[in-house]
């Protein structure tokens, strides 16, 4: 008898599993003021969530900033971010009905990941801060290595389980996270409570759009099926 594949689903955290625009919006916009730089709009930074820190921060800067800017603008975005993590807690609370969606899957025997545009420690402690660590058994940030929409955090998760594309699923809310999936081979789920429209989903590649975090076990399911 052939053996079984092992199954991965791969999460998003920001706009996926937690809620927590409001408090990078406040961020970036600081960030900005404090380098001297006209602060970003809400819909604009919403627009960039999901890529790395230095991604996301060079598509906020107005056309033609020159490069001393552009270089002071990255290193305040990072030490406000690197602040937050080491003040009080930013509100990012579970969306809900994410934390029953993550054991029902996790139930099914799935090997569940995390793969993310926020930096480890920031990463490590929203997911301790939720009590949602230990459901995860790989970590991919981007502060290792190429961030989305490239495939990489995908395929060292791939390679790190053991598991392979053909039952791999990444779960996210922007077109970044299905673009991600789409350049490793993989299939995605886009969620419709997060920072991309449905439909922008859909246009990008999703195979499936999940309504609520209730659908994800069902979808899930019928793809890994």
């Amino acid at each position: 008898m052939a053996a079984l594949s092992l199954r991965l689903v791969l999460f998003d955290c920001d706009g996926t599993l937690v809620d927590g625009q409001h408090a990078i919006v406040e961020a970036m916009a600081a960030a900005f003021v404090h380098a001297g730089l006209p602060a970003p709009s809400a819909a604009a930074v919403r627009d960039v969530l999901g890529l790395s820190l230095n991604e996301a921060v060079e598509r906020l800067l107005p056309p033609a900033t020159p490069a001393g800017e552009a270089a002071a603008a990255m290193l305040q975005c990072r030490g406000t971010f690197d602040a937050m993590c080491r003040g009080p807690a930013p509100e990012e609370p579970l969306f809900p009905g994410i934390r029953e969606a993550v054991d029902a899957i996790a139930a099914t025997g799935a090997l569940l990941g995390i793969v993310t545009g926020k930096g480890r420690r920031d990463l490590v402690a929203t997911l301790d801060r939720q009590g949602l660590r230990d459901r995860f058994i790989t970590l991919h940030s981007a502060d290792d290595g190429p961030g989305k929409p490239a495939p990489d955090m995908v395929l060292d998760a791939i390679c790190r389980t053991g598991a392979d594309a053909g039952s791999t699923i990444v779960i996210g809310d922007t077109t970044f996270d299905i673009e991600m999936a789409r350049n490793a081979g993989v299939r995605s789920v886009g969620v419709a409570w997060g920072n991309h429209s449905p439909v922008a989903l859909k246009r990008a590649g999703a195979d499936r759009i999940a309504a609520t975090p209730a659908d994800l076990p069902r979808l899930v399911g019928e793809m890994l099926a």
